[in-house]
Formats: structure tokens, sequence, C-alpha cells
């Protein structure tokens, strides 16, 4: 998204006429909000610029510092866009989100660490699940809580970009794990008598490996090809958080290398991914099927119940996201940057909720955990 695009969400007018940064002294009301008219030149053209005083002096410090001889220019995070005046009262559903997820993620993998009757497949892929949704969601919240509550939109280049590789390598990380898990029940139905065998620690250890390499190799080229690209103009960025493709678009050199390898990356990932959960549930079903007896079927079916609950979490909101940023033109601009938020905290907020409730032996131990809590 272009400058004038982002400022266009916060009712920012802009006139052109000619060429670098100089601010104009001149201010007037517009309603009940104070509006600040700076004057800019750049590539030949006089832009004035008319926006709220509360975004004028970050966002004229970005404007003033972009230029084409300043490759590494820092990133001004807009928030949600189009919705100022409700930003405090998101950053509070924002701020419970990432705390369930903290509290829910730790609480989970604590208590599979220490209980050796629940180092089993099911359960340690559970753990790898939870530690991922833990470095996803602190790789979001903390600075888009920031930037709505305490108004800290400056995010430094090479922070930004280790920002966005976290976000979209453990992103991918959480879908290869799903993945395995869907292995898993498949395992588990139909072949149960085989289960630890085949499921073994040694062979959890490599596909778990496996994942972790998976998202660090196909998402280190992001931040590696968006240090070839050269700003000329202000980096604000509308959204909450650096997020791939609205970095990208800011950029004013070819960006079709990136734009290629995000679409591949993601087409690959997804693609893939889904295909084989597919698979497995296909086998699943077919296997499920052919047992006599309705409450045999149920009981086989009821073990998938938590996985396919956390697919749906995961995948639905990330698709539809994914979809509107590229194709989604007619979408409004804070719809798609509220979607791309809670699609990074809800499943790392549910995703123990979902465990705790479905599984018998997860609640057990979080209820005893509570209770010896509770005599303390």
């Amino acid at each position: 998204m272009g400058v004038s695009e982002i400022l266009n969400h916060h009712h920012i007018t802009i006139r052109d006429d000619i060429g670098k940064f100089k601010p104009l002294s001149s201010s007037h009301e517009d309603g009940s909000q104070i509006w600040t008219i700076r004057q800019c030149i750049r590539n030949g053209a006089i832009m004035f610029l008319s926006f709220p005083s509360s975004f004028s002096d970050p966002l004229m410090m970005a404007l003033s510092n972009s230029n084409c001889s300043l490759l590494q220019p820092p990133f001004f995070l807009i928030g949600i866009p189009g919705l100022e005046e409700s930003q405090h009262w998101i950053a509070l559903q924002l701020c419970v989100l990432y705390f369930l997820a903290l509290v829910g993620n730790v609480t989970t993998i604590f208590i599979i660490w220490t209980d050796p009757s629940l180092h089993q497949p099911m359960y340690l892929f559970l753990a790898m699940l939870s530690g991922i949704d833990l470095v996803l969601a602190s790789s979001t919240a903390p600075k888009t809580l920031a930037v709505l509550l305490a108004h800290a939109h400056e995010i430094g280049y090479t922070v930004c970009l280790i920002q966005m590789f976290f976000i979209h390598a453990f992103s991918s990380m959480e879908s290869g794990v799903l993945v395995a898990m869907a292995l898993d029940r498949y395992v588990a139905i139909c072949h149960p008598l085989h289960h630890s065998t085949i499921l073994n620690p040694g062979l959890i250890g490599r596909v778990g490996m496996a994942v972790l390499v998976r998202g660090l190799l196909l998402l280190l080229p992001f931040p590696i090809l968006l240090r070839r690209l050269v700003f000329c103009q202000a980096t604000v960025i509308g959204h909450a958080y650096c997020e791939h493709m609205a970095v990208v678009k800011l950029a004013d050199s070819e960006t079709t290398v990136n734009r290629t390898y995000g679409l591949a990356v993601a087409l690959l990932v997804v693609g893939l991914d889904v295909l084989a959960i597919g698979i497995s549930y296909a086998l699943i079903l077919h296997a499920v099927l052919k047992v006599p007896g309705g409450d045999a079927r149920i009981k086989a079916f009821s073990t998938c119940g938590s996985h396919i609950c956390v697919i749906l979490v995961f995948y639905v909101p990330g698709m539809f996201s994914f979809l509107t940023h590229r194709f989604g033109h007619h979408v409004p601009h804070h719809v798609h940057v509220l979607l791309a938020t809670l699609y990074l905290l809800v499943p790392p907020a549910l995703n123990p909720l979902v465990y705790g409730v479905k599984t018998r032996q997860i609640r057990q131990r979080v209820l005893r955990v509570l209770y010896i809590i509770g005599r303390i």
C-alpha cells in the first residue's frame, strides 16, 4: 500500500504540486480535532499534507527521514487505520487474548513436561504446538499493544524484518505441527496396535526438527530479499505489525521476486499441509466407517475433535486474511488488519482451551494443579 492510501485511511488529504521535506507552521481546526498542514517536497513535487496533530510529529519524522539514499529507514506502524477512536478497546481485547495465550500454553507445556504419563505422541506434538504459539503470540502482541496503547509507532528497519521473519516462520511451523498431529490421529485410529512403535520418541524428535528446519529455510529468504529493496517514499505501514506484503508494497524498486516467492511459499506450505491433513482424515474416515457399531465410530471420531477444531481456528482466518490481502481490494483495510492481527493471537489463545476442554487427561491435570495452588 502506498503512502497516500495509508494516509487516506486516516482522512489525511494530499495535494500534489513540487520537491525536500519542509514543514509549514500553519494549522487549523476540523471539528473537534486539530489538523496540521505540512509541506513536503519529494521527487520534484510539493505535497501539502493535512493530518491529525496526534500523528503529526512521529509521522513527519518518518517522512522526513525517508529518501532514496537511506536504504534502511525506520518504519512507522499506523495500527488499525480508520478505527483510531476504538483502538484502546481493541487493545484491551488483544491484551486478554495474549494473556490467555501465555497462561494457557505455559500451563500446557508444564503439565506435559512434568507428567511422564503424558509423554505420548499426541501430547508431545501438543507441547510443540504450545511452544510455537508462545513465540507467535509474543512476536506480535507486545509491539501491537505498544502501537495501540502507547502510540509507539516507530519500529527499526532490522527489528521490523526480525518480527516479520518470526511471525511467518512460526506460522509455517504451526502448520507443520498440525500435519504431524493429523498423522498421529491416522496411526492411532488405523494402526492402533502399532501406534507407539511407529511414532516412537526418535521419530517424533525428527518430525519436530523437520518442521523447525522447514520453517527457517523457507522463510529466511523473506528478510534477505527485502534488504535488497530501496525505500524512497515514507515507510508508513498500514498495519499494527510488520507484515511481509505490507512492507513489500512500500518499496520503490522492483518487487516481482519478493511477491512471487511470497506467493510460492504460501501456496507450497498451506497447499501441501492442507492436502496432507485432508488425505489423513480421508483415510481416517474410511477406516472409521468400516467399524461396526455406532458407539465405536463416535468414540473414534471424538479423538479427532480437538485437532479438527484447532485446524479450523488456524486455517480459516489465515486463508481469509491471505486472500483479502492479495485479491480483496473491496474489503475495508481496517477489516483486513483486524483479521490479520486476530489470526496471530486467537489460535494461541484458543488452542489450550480447546485441548483442555476436550481432552480428559489434560483437563484432569489442570484441575489437579489448580487444586494444589488453591490449598497453598
